[in-house]
């Protein structure tokens, strides 16, 4: 017993160890969507992501999810109704999952594919660019999604029987940390 309590807070260790070269949370973000309809123009907003990225043999993957509920587009029954349009009840979360190199993670422009999940339904987006800043330790990345409402099966709510655009670009603006 005395021996083999040891061996296991040793290979504990070392396991640990190895499970993450490097982490980062995400510190804060600003996620918006755009609509348009032919008499007027909409954004809706969210600072309720939550996200983290591990880093493994030079690649790192990242998960980002945020509430549909969380998205205010400053009218209430708007985002109501987009709760009920998105099927927000029966799937609460948008979440989008990437992977690049470690070695991309730096000031400039990076490409990177997004499995983004949302209302039921997965959409991949190919090369996705993102404008990267260092800020002491910290990055910010900067871009835009092309989603479509057809991306995720979402039949386009109409206003005076007459429908908002299929283009719902996402506009994304995360500072990630790095972890321990």
């Amino acid at each position: 017993m005395r021996k083999t309590l040891p061996l296991a807070i040793l290979l504990l260790a070392i396991s640990s160890f190895a499970a993450t070269d490097s982490q980062w949370i995400l510190q804060s973000s600003t996620i918006s969507y755009s609509a348009s309809h032919p008499l007027h123009h909409f954004d809706g907003v969210s600072r309720a992501a939550r996200g983290k990225g591990e880093c493994h043999n030079g690649v790192c993957q990242f998960l980002i999810a945020a509430p549909v509920k969380s998205f205010n587009s400053g009218d209430s029954n708007r985002d109501l109704h987009m709760l009920q349009v998105t099927r927000g009840g029966q799937f609460p979360m948008v979440m989008v999952r990437t992977q690049m190199p470690e070695s991309e993670i730096k000031p400039g422009t990076i490409h990177t594919d997004l499995q983004v999940q949302f209302a039921g339904q997965t959409a991949e987006f190919k090369q996705i660019p993102f404008q990267v800043t260092e800020h002491g330790r910290d990055i910010e990345l900067m871009g835009t999604i092309p989603a479509t409402l057809t991306d995720f099966k979402i039949p386009p709510p109409t206003l005076l029987t007459i429908p908002i655009k299929n283009e719902i670009p996402v506009h994304v603006d995360m500072t990630w940390s790095p972890g321990k």
